[in-house]
Protein backbone atom coordinates (compact mmCIF):
# COMPACT_ATOMS: atom_id res chain seq x y z
CA UNK A 1 0.00 0.00 0.00
CA UNK A 2 1.77 3.01 -1.11
CA UNK A 3 -1.18 5.27 -0.70
CA UNK A 4 -3.83 5.30 2.17
CA UNK A 5 -6.87 5.94 0.55
CA UNK A 6 -9.78 7.46 2.52
CA UNK A 7 -13.41 7.65 1.41
CA UNK A 8 -16.28 10.46 2.73
CA UNK A 9 -17.34 8.06 5.34
CA UNK A 10 -14.05 8.08 6.71
CA UNK A 11 -14.14 11.88 8.59
CA UNK A 12 -15.60 12.34 11.51
CA UNK A 13 -14.49 16.14 11.22
CA UNK A 14 -13.19 18.73 8.45
CA UNK A 15 -9.33 17.42 8.40
CA UNK A 16 -9.90 14.22 10.63
CA UNK A 17 -9.92 10.32 9.60
CA UNK A 18 -10.68 7.48 11.79
CA UNK A 19 -9.94 4.02 9.86
CA UNK A 20 -10.61 0.31 10.81
CA UNK A 21 -10.70 -2.93 9.37
CA UNK A 22 -8.06 -3.87 6.17
CA UNK A 23 -6.29 -0.22 6.25
CA UNK A 24 -5.78 -0.74 10.57
CA UNK A 25 -4.15 -3.83 9.97
CA UNK A 26 -1.84 -3.20 7.26
CA UNK A 27 -0.51 0.63 9.59
CA UNK A 28 -0.01 -1.97 12.17
CA UNK A 29 1.70 -4.90 10.39
CA UNK A 30 3.26 -4.06 7.33
CA UNK A 31 3.99 0.27 8.44
CA UNK A 32 4.53 -0.67 11.72
CA UNK A 33 3.58 2.95 12.01
CA UNK A 34 3.10 5.03 15.14
CA UNK A 35 1.65 8.27 16.26
CA UNK A 36 2.57 11.19 14.54
CA UNK A 37 3.96 9.34 11.53
CA UNK A 38 2.85 11.10 8.61
CA UNK A 39 1.92 9.19 5.38
CA UNK A 40 1.11 9.29 1.87
CA UNK A 41 -3.24 9.91 1.66
CA UNK A 42 -5.31 10.25 -0.64
CA UNK A 43 -9.56 10.75 -1.09
CA UNK A 44 -11.26 8.26 -3.30
CA UNK A 45 -12.02 10.08 -6.15
CA UNK A 46 -10.46 13.17 -5.09
CA UNK A 47 -6.88 14.98 -4.28
CA UNK A 48 -4.02 13.46 -2.15
CA UNK A 49 -1.73 15.00 0.34
CA UNK A 50 -0.37 13.56 3.78
CA UNK A 51 -1.80 12.54 6.79
CA UNK A 52 -0.56 12.51 10.08
CA UNK A 53 -1.07 9.77 12.50
CA UNK A 54 -2.91 10.63 15.71
CA UNK A 55 -3.33 7.78 17.67
CA UNK A 56 -3.14 3.92 16.66
CA UNK A 57 -4.15 0.90 18.41
CA UNK A 58 -6.08 -2.41 17.61
CA UNK A 59 -9.34 -0.56 17.26
CA UNK A 60 -8.94 2.29 15.04
CA UNK A 61 -6.49 4.96 13.43
CA UNK A 62 -6.90 8.46 13.42
CA UNK A 63 -5.16 10.83 11.40
CA UNK A 64 -5.33 14.73 11.09
CA UNK A 65 -5.15 15.06 6.70
CA UNK A 66 -4.60 18.05 3.85
CA UNK A 67 -4.94 17.32 1.11
CA UNK A 68 -3.86 19.49 -1.68
CA UNK A 69 -1.98 17.12 -4.40
CA UNK A 70 -3.38 16.46 -8.00
CA UNK A 71 -3.94 12.57 -8.88
CA UNK A 72 -1.31 11.80 -12.09
CA UNK A 73 -3.22 11.63 -15.18
CA UNK A 74 -5.11 9.31 -16.91
CA UNK A 75 -4.09 7.15 -20.24
CA UNK A 76 -6.04 8.70 -23.21
CA UNK A 77 -7.17 4.66 -23.40
CA UNK A 78 -10.35 2.94 -23.86
CA UNK A 79 -9.73 -1.07 -22.94
CA UNK A 80 -11.74 -3.37 -24.52
CA UNK A 81 -10.57 -6.94 -22.78
CA UNK A 82 -12.06 -10.18 -23.49
CA UNK A 83 -13.49 -11.76 -19.19
CA UNK A 84 -10.66 -13.29 -18.55
CA UNK A 85 -10.70 -16.41 -15.82
CA UNK A 86 -11.57 -15.37 -12.76
CA UNK A 87 -8.42 -15.91 -10.91
CA UNK A 88 -6.61 -13.38 -14.02
CA UNK A 89 -9.10 -11.12 -13.70
CA UNK A 90 -8.65 -9.93 -10.42
CA UNK A 91 -4.70 -9.43 -11.13
CA UNK A 92 -6.11 -7.39 -14.48
CA UNK A 93 -8.09 -5.10 -12.54
CA UNK A 94 -5.79 -4.54 -9.90
CA UNK A 95 -2.51 -3.80 -13.28
CA UNK A 96 -5.54 -1.83 -15.30
CA UNK A 97 -6.19 0.47 -11.83
CA UNK A 98 -2.40 0.78 -11.92
CA UNK A 99 -1.54 1.91 -15.02
CA UNK A 100 -3.50 4.22 -15.41
CA UNK A 101 -6.31 3.06 -17.73
CA UNK A 102 -9.72 5.43 -17.56
CA UNK A 103 -12.43 2.38 -18.91
CA UNK A 104 -12.24 -1.12 -19.46
CA UNK A 105 -14.92 -2.90 -21.20
CA UNK A 106 -15.34 -6.36 -20.57
CA UNK A 107 -16.59 -8.60 -23.14
CA UNK A 108 -17.54 -12.05 -24.13
CA UNK A 109 -15.91 -13.58 -26.68
CA UNK A 110 -16.07 -17.02 -28.77
CA UNK A 111 -13.64 -18.26 -26.21
CA UNK A 112 -14.32 -17.00 -23.04
CA UNK A 113 -16.27 -20.27 -21.06
CA UNK A 114 -19.64 -19.36 -19.89
CA UNK A 115 -19.01 -20.22 -16.59
CA UNK A 116 -16.38 -17.43 -16.47
CA UNK A 117 -19.27 -15.10 -16.26
CA UNK A 118 -21.35 -16.55 -13.41
CA UNK A 119 -18.35 -15.54 -11.06
CA UNK A 120 -18.41 -13.62 -7.58
CA UNK A 121 -15.32 -11.42 -8.69
CA UNK A 122 -17.89 -9.39 -11.83
CA UNK A 123 -19.88 -8.37 -8.35
CA UNK A 124 -19.75 -4.92 -8.73
CA UNK A 125 -18.36 -4.18 -4.75
CA UNK A 126 -15.54 -7.09 -5.50
CA UNK A 127 -14.66 -5.33 -8.85
CA UNK A 128 -14.11 -2.04 -6.58
CA UNK A 129 -11.61 -3.57 -4.62
CA UNK A 130 -9.25 -5.26 -6.55
CA UNK A 131 -9.44 -1.49 -8.51
CA UNK A 132 -8.62 0.30 -5.51
CA UNK A 133 -5.74 -2.04 -4.50
CA UNK A 134 -4.01 -0.98 -8.08
CA UNK A 135 -4.84 2.39 -6.92
CA UNK A 136 -3.36 2.03 -3.69
CA UNK A 137 0.07 0.34 -5.47
CA UNK A 138 0.21 3.72 -8.24
CA UNK A 139 -0.63 6.63 -5.59
CA UNK A 140 -3.82 7.36 -7.20
CA UNK A 141 -7.34 8.09 -6.05
CA UNK A 142 -9.36 8.00 -9.06
CA UNK A 143 -11.74 4.36 -9.85
CA UNK A 144 -11.60 3.13 -13.66
CA UNK A 145 -14.98 3.03 -15.55
CA UNK A 146 -15.48 -0.42 -15.65
CA UNK A 147 -18.42 -1.89 -18.32
CA UNK A 148 -19.59 -5.26 -18.61
CA UNK A 149 -21.08 -6.28 -22.30
CA UNK A 150 -21.78 -9.83 -22.02
CA UNK A 151 -23.32 -9.64 -25.70
CA UNK A 152 -20.04 -9.42 -28.26
CA UNK A 153 -21.85 -8.48 -31.80
CA UNK A 154 -24.48 -6.00 -30.26
CA UNK A 155 -21.55 -3.94 -28.42
CA UNK A 156 -18.84 -3.93 -31.63
CA UNK A 157 -21.71 -3.17 -33.80
CA UNK A 158 -23.69 -0.13 -32.10
CA UNK A 159 -21.90 0.91 -29.26
CA UNK A 160 -17.57 0.33 -29.95
CA UNK A 161 -17.44 2.70 -32.91
CA UNK A 162 -19.04 5.36 -30.87
CA UNK A 163 -16.30 4.64 -28.02
CA UNK A 164 -13.54 4.07 -30.84
CA UNK A 165 -14.61 7.49 -32.79
CA UNK A 166 -11.05 10.28 -33.13
CA UNK A 167 -9.01 7.59 -31.65
CA UNK A 168 -6.41 4.83 -33.19
CA UNK A 169 -7.95 1.95 -32.74
CA UNK A 170 -6.06 -1.20 -32.19
CA UNK A 171 -6.93 -5.00 -31.88
CA UNK A 172 -4.09 -6.97 -30.02
CA UNK A 173 -3.99 -10.29 -32.24
CA UNK A 174 -1.10 -13.02 -33.15
CA UNK A 175 -0.31 -13.35 -36.87
CA UNK A 176 1.07 -11.63 -39.74
CA UNK A 177 -0.02 -8.44 -39.28
CA UNK A 178 1.91 -4.96 -38.21
CA UNK A 179 3.71 -4.92 -35.17
CA UNK A 180 1.89 -2.50 -32.23
CA UNK A 181 3.04 0.94 -32.74
CA UNK A 182 5.02 2.62 -29.84
CA UNK A 183 4.80 5.50 -28.14
CA UNK A 184 1.90 6.91 -29.71
CA UNK A 185 0.41 10.89 -28.88
CA UNK A 186 -2.91 10.08 -29.74
CA UNK A 187 -6.04 8.49 -27.82
CA UNK A 188 -6.10 4.64 -28.30
CA UNK A 189 -9.33 2.07 -28.32
CA UNK A 190 -7.52 -0.81 -27.84
CA UNK A 191 -9.19 -4.48 -27.86
CA UNK A 192 -7.02 -7.47 -26.05
CA UNK A 193 -8.70 -11.27 -26.49
CA UNK A 194 -9.06 -14.30 -24.50
CA UNK A 195 -7.07 -17.15 -23.96
CA UNK A 196 -6.41 -18.48 -27.24
CA UNK A 197 -7.09 -15.33 -28.66
CA UNK A 198 -9.83 -14.12 -30.70
CA UNK A 199 -11.56 -15.65 -33.77
CA UNK A 200 -11.35 -14.71 -37.07
CA UNK A 201 -14.73 -13.98 -37.02
CA UNK A 202 -14.31 -11.58 -34.49
CA UNK A 203 -11.34 -9.43 -35.67
CA UNK A 204 -13.44 -8.91 -38.86
CA UNK A 205 -16.07 -7.81 -37.35
CA UNK A 206 -14.18 -5.50 -34.83
CA UNK A 207 -12.45 -3.80 -38.00
CA UNK A 208 -15.15 -3.40 -40.07
CA UNK A 209 -17.80 -2.39 -37.84
CA UNK A 210 -15.51 -0.15 -35.44
CA UNK A 211 -12.33 0.18 -37.57
CA UNK A 212 -10.01 -1.12 -35.38
CA UNK A 213 -6.72 -2.42 -37.05
CA UNK A 214 -4.82 -6.07 -36.15
CA UNK A 215 -1.60 -5.35 -34.45
CA UNK A 216 1.15 -8.00 -33.18
CA UNK A 217 3.78 -8.14 -30.45
CA UNK A 218 5.80 -10.47 -31.94
CA UNK A 219 5.89 -14.86 -32.12
CA UNK A 220 5.57 -15.11 -28.57
CA UNK A 221 2.15 -15.74 -26.93
CA UNK A 222 1.69 -14.13 -24.36
CA UNK A 223 -1.37 -14.67 -21.64
CA UNK A 224 -3.75 -12.03 -21.26
CA UNK A 225 -2.17 -10.97 -17.94
CA UNK A 226 0.93 -10.47 -19.11
CA UNK A 227 -0.26 -8.75 -22.73
CA UNK A 228 -2.11 -6.24 -21.36
CA UNK A 229 0.41 -4.28 -19.33
CA UNK A 230 2.98 -5.40 -21.88
CA UNK A 231 0.97 -3.79 -24.78
CA UNK A 232 0.12 -0.68 -22.70
CA UNK A 233 3.72 0.41 -21.99
CA UNK A 234 4.61 -0.27 -25.33
CA UNK A 235 2.19 2.07 -26.44
CA UNK A 236 2.17 5.25 -23.91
Amino acid sequence: MNLLLLEDADFVSAGRARLSGRRLKHLNEVHRAQAGDSLRVGLLGGQMGQGRLLTLDGEHAELEVELNQTPPSKLPLTLVLALPRPKMLKRVLQTVATMGVPRLVLVNSYRVEKSFWQTPFLEPEAIREQLILGLEQARDTVLPEVVIEKRFKPFVEDRLPALAAGTLGLVGHPGEFPPCPRAVTEPVTLAIGPEGGWIPYEVELLKQAAGLQPVQLGERILRVETAVPVLLARLF
